[in-house]
């Protein structure tokens, strides 16, 4: 499977990595390749929580289009 991810940088230069298809999928890294192993870790750990219990393994996410 593939997901997208998020990646940012918090005040103390770590990169936080998040899956927004997965609600609460969320990990960290000292570089951003640490981040990317990380959250794929968090994702599998995640899929198979969810599936433990019945909940779908992800929610739907939609593109639209805000016009400014």
């Amino acid at each position: 499977m593939k997901f997208i991810v998020i990646i940012d940088r918090d005040e103390n230069g770590m990169y936080i990595v998040e899956c927004p298809s997965i609600p609460g999928c969320v990990s960290e890294g000292v570089n951003e390749e640490e981040a990317i192993e990380n959250i794929k870790d968090a994702i599998k750990q995640c899929l198979e929580v969810r599936s433990e219990k019945g909940m779908p393994l992800t929610i739907n996410m939609r593109e639209v289009e805000v016009i400014v």
